[in-house]
């Protein structure tokens, strides 16, 4: 259902709009840095379809990004993303400048510490304390009833529910599927960084998971055949270059050694100049089964 998108790029010109909207129902969020895929918009229709009003925003934060990352050469692509919220019947985008979200600069920081330093946060510190705190920052701008994250970026999803959680947030944090390619590969706005030939090799990420979850779907219960089975798999790929590949707790993020419970089978790896990530959730019992974070 297509309606007309308004613009907000100051938390003045959000309140504004939104104000009014709040007594028709619950009010659905969908934060994003933009350049958005499929993934995102999967996002945008479960609002839509479960609050009577949907927001989303774009905000590259520069707090998440460290020295030498690619804060200046993420894609911004505004106005195709505008025009493709605005198909899938988004009310809102909240469009701010950095200064409008750090008007003195990051400097007061949200970081839930038992996470942050863990998978992704071993190899890019600080990054999940700039995203934890404009996932804060923004939650409680919009205010809204439910905010909706993708399972790719299960610790992410993860860390922001214990946040919320531990600093008595009201809203309700919805986890969705994975949204992927027709090879397998997770969608990512990275993606568009891969040349032919990269884009070639990522889809192994996803077989190198799928060929770990089969060990485990053997009766394997120790981890760490597991993780060799995918890391054997991703070393078929002489362009994918891994940072980890592990088998973790669902709860706390930390390496199990035997492969039962809740639990996110998880790989980090570079493609040319895009860091990519993926994983799968699993429930290990006398079955595996795939679960959300």
């Amino acid at each position: 259902m297509s309606r007309t998108l308004r613009v907000a790029r100051t938390r003045r010109e959000l309140e504004a709009l939104i104000g009014g909207l709040r007594r028709e129902g619950p009010i659905g969020f969908v934060p994003t840095m933009g350049a958005l895929h499929e993934g995102h918009l999967s996002l945008v229709r479960a609002s839509v379809a479960e609050c009577a009003r949907t927001v989303a925003s774009i905000f590259v934060n520069p707090a998440q990004f460290g020295p030498g990352e690619d804060l200046a050469a993420y894609p911004r692509p505004w106005e195709e993303d505008r025009a493709l919220l605005e198909a899938e019947g988004t009310d809102i985008l909240f469009l701010p400048a950095s200064e409008e979200i750090y008007p003195a600069g990051p400097r007061a920081f949200i970081e839930v510490e038992d996470l942050s330093g863990l998978l992704c946060g071993a190899f890019r510190p600080g990054h999940f304390r700039g995203v934890a705190t404009v996932v804060w920052k923004l939650l409680q701008i919009v205010d809204p009833a439910f905010a909706y994250f993708g399972a790719k970026d299960a610790q992410q999803a993860v860390i922001v529910r214990r946040m919320v959680a531990g600093l008595f947030g009201r809203w309700t944090i919805r986890v969705l599927p994975t949204v992927r390619e027709k090879d397998g590969l997770a969608m990512s706005s990275r993606n568009r960084y891969l040349d032919p030939s990269e884009r070639g090799a990522a889809p192994v990420l996803f077989r190198a998971l799928v060929e770990g979850k089969r060990v485990l779907e053997r009766g394997e219960r120790l981890a760490g055949m597991a993780v060799r089975a995918a890391s054997e798999t991703l070393s078929q790929e002489p362009l994918v270059r891994p940072e980890y590949v592990a088998l973790v707790s669902l709860a706390d993020l930390r390496p199990v050694e035997e492969a039962r419970g809740d639990l996110l089978f998880a790989i980090a790896a570079r493609v040319g100049k895009a860091r990519l990530i993926d994983n799968l959730a699993l429930r290990v019992g006398e079955r595996v089964l795939e679960i959300l974070p």
